[in-house]
């Protein structure tokens, strides 16, 4: 996966189509407005799904995610592979309880050109429906209803 994606309905259109059977309380507030989000890039604030010790929320959280004695030697990294991420020193410490849920409306890949390869056209990929989907990420999220985030707060996206 590359690094940016949509994510622009209004948040109860994701909870909608998981179909939310909340056995723990939402909370927070879901803003009525669409998010209204067509290219996210990283390093910004994303609406993220995930569950803290009084309930669900979804709120905003960096994309992005460096553990502290990382941070400043490289930029945060906003992917994680399937296949290392239980296992790497770098998730280590949010793999048991920062694991997320990050709605979509879809993704952007490049392809490079073929005859000037310094040009790359990007495309948009979304589910043939046109309904929501959903990527699986980890991270370091507020906690208690925090709502100012702490150094180091951020997620990846599992590919």
């Amino acid at each position: 996966m590359c690094g940016r994606f949509a994510q622009y309905r209004v948040a109860y259109e994701y909870l909608d189509k998981i179909a939310v059977q909340l056995p723990l309380p939402l909370r927070g507030g879901i803003k009525p407005e669409p998010i209204g989000r067509y290219n996210v890039p990283p390093q910004s604030m994303v609406q993220v799904l995930h569950q803290d010790d009084d309930g669900l929320r979804m709120e905003p959280v960096k994309w992005g995610y460096a553990p502290l004695w990382a941070q400043g030697k490289r930029p945060p990294a906003i992917n994680a592979r399937v296949e290392t991420a239980a296992t790497s020193k770098f998730f280590r410490d949010i793999w048991q309880t920062g694991r997320a849920i990050v709605p979509a409306d879809g993704w952007y890949e490049w392809k490079k050109d073929q005859a000037n390869p310094k040009i790359t056209q990007p495309y948009y990929i979304t589910l043939r429906t046109g309904e929501p989907m959903f990527f699986a990420a980890l991270g370091r999220f507020q906690r208690g209803g925090s709502l100012e985030p702490r150094d180091g707060d951020g997620f990846v996206i599992i590919t």
